[in-house]
């Protein structure tokens, strides 16, 4: 990835920074362009819809004097019509001019995601849509890897706090390697994430406050039944091998997915 013009405020460099980390599959995130006269362009490519299915891709062109000014935007999709993409830019758009002048891409993606995606009457008019069919989305399993803890009580207790806000079910496994097993809804996984690498949860060796930075999403998955089953509310588990480890995610039912996880660890 192009590293960011200092031309650009730090809060913006700061916001590509982050959706950098929580966009981080490949393929989802890109800066297109930058120059220190016309500012930045980064492309975000989405997921959504009834099924997960639906690919949409969103462009922010970022003037140098963003965030005092609103991201130009363009949206493309091959399984969308040109005039359903003009309706979402148009929903981005006046979105973004409610929005204060501050960063606000990670608000405009999640906005996009949860509002401008849904299905249309076309393609709902061969079946019946319920309310409880409309309020049901795919689940994930995401493992995260952390850099530290030192002050638990509060580190732990944050980690909670949002996984029951995000209604995500999570397991802390601490040893050797610091994990999160994060099971939900994508979009709030990727809030969590967020979360992680802008709020100061953390002490560094100094003891000041710091953000986990050093974050890394090792591995991501939709989720198979059996894990879901065996998965629920927020825990704590230390370990002390390798073979414990291990343990923990066979009993979870997502032996595949730590196996999917294991090269990164060893990278």
């Amino acid at each position: 990835m192009l590293r960011p013009i200092e031309i650009m405020s730090d809060a913006a460099m700061e916001e590509v920074s982050v959706l950098s980390s929580i966009y981080c599959r490949d393929g989802e995130f890109q800066i297109v362009q930058q120059s220190a006269q016309d500012g930045l362009v980064v492309q975000l490519n989405c997921t959504g819809g009834k099924d997960g299915k639906l690919n949409v891709s969103v462009m922010f062109h970022l003037d140098p004097s963003y965030p005092s000014s609103t991201p130009l935007i363009s949206i493309s999709s091959t399984g969308l019509s040109k005039s359903h993409c003009h309706n979402i830019r148009q929903k981005l758009m006046s979105r973004a001019a409610e929005l204060p002048p501050e960063p606000m891409l990670h608000q405009l993606v999640e906005y996009l995601q949860q509002e401008c995606m849904e299905p249309t009457d076309d393609q709902l008019a061969d079946e019946e849509k319920t309310g409880e069919e409309r309020g049901k989305q795919q689940k994930w399993t995401s493992i995260l890897m952390l850099d530290h803890i030192r002050s638990q009580k509060r580190y732990i207790g944050l980690l909670e706090c949002w996984s029951q806000q995000l209604q995500l079910a999570g397991r802390l496994l601490l040893g050797q390697i610091i994990l999160i097993i994060l099971l939900g809804e994508r979009p709030k996984i990727k809030e969590f994430c967020r979360r992680l690498k802008t709020v100061k949860v953390d002490v560094d060796s100094s003891g000041k406050k710091c953000k986990e930075r050093m974050m890394k999403v090792l591995a991501e998955n939709p989720s198979s039944f059996p894990c879901q089953q065996s998965f629920q509310g927020f825990a704590v588990t230390n370990y002390k091998s390798l073979s414990e480890l291990t343990g923990v995610f066979e009993k979870l039912n997502m032996a595949g997915l730590y196996q999917q996880m294991l090269p990164s660890l060893s990278a």
